[in-house]
């Protein structure tokens, strides 16, 4: 794999750290993720979230959905970090677009 193949993700719970990742795969998650989160608090929760994307994400990067919970919390806490979502400040945890 080239440098171009892999993207740099932060982490809001560890400021400053990052993690070079499949860049295909983010890319997708993020588009799903975005797509499906509202623009206003509650939002949904992750495992809502994580329905309503997995039918939208490509069958080829993730067959049958293998591994979107990883890339969802991935793509999540990057998301979080860069301030285009935010948590509801509730139980179970929710999510929302915020940029």
């Amino acid at each position: 794999m080239s440098g171009d193949d892999k993207i740099e993700v932060e982490n809001i719970n560890t400021p400053g750290r990052t993690e070079r990742v499949d860049r295909a795969k983010y890319q997708a998650m993020r588009e799903a993720l975005l797509a499906v989160l509202p623009d206003v608090a509650p939002g949904l929760t992750v495992a809502e979230a994580k329905a309503k994307l997995v039918p939208l994400l490509p069958a080829d990067r993730f067959p049958g959905g293998a591994k979107a919970g990883w890339w969802l919390k991935a793509v999540q806490l990057d998301l979080e970090a860069k301030g285009m979502i935010a948590r509801a400040n509730t139980k179970p945890l929710r999510l929302y677009r915020s940029g």
